[in-house]
């Protein structure tokens, strides 16, 4: 049974610096470029990313979560790893898109936090791209 009480939403956001070229191992070099375009040249962002968790507010501090702690976790857990690096060496088995990048940030922070607290994970590549992961969803 999970405790009761009032829950509240926490969300973190960090930013880095990295490159990466888009590019799938299952497709030809032609393929490659045609679905990734200019994106299949080696090039790099300023991410932004958003990390949002859950947790029972603690009647005596008032907070859900304590943000230097998210914020140390997200250091050690993310940016240690990412940040001014090139992502396909620092994640190689990953398809960096937005999307592969959501998937493999929840994977790794979800170790590192409180299990079940993790709520969403969204990067931002660009102010018109941005993508987010929550978690296996039913089909």
């Amino acid at each position: 049974m999970a405790p009761s009480g009032e829950w509240a939403d926490v969300t973190r956001a960090v930013h880095f610096s990295a490159g990466h070229r888009l590019s799938s191992p299952h497709l030809s070099e032609a393929e490659n470029q045609r679905i990734y375009g200019q994106c299949y040249r080696w090039h790099g962002h300023n991410y932004l990313v958003e990390v949002t968790v859950s947790g029972l507010i603690d009647p005596e501090t008032g907070m859900a979560t304590d943000l230097e702690a998210l914020g140390e976790t997200l250091q050690a857990g993310l940016l240690d790893l990412v940040d001014h690096q090139d992502l396909d060496e620092v994640l190689p088995k990953t398809t960096t898109t937005g999307e592969g990048l959501a998937l493999v940030f929840w994977r790794l922070l979800s170790t590192r936090l409180p299990p079940g607290s993790l709520r969403r994970v969204a990067v931002e590549e660009t102010p018109k791209n941005r993508f987010e992961y929550a978690g296996e969803m039913a089909p």
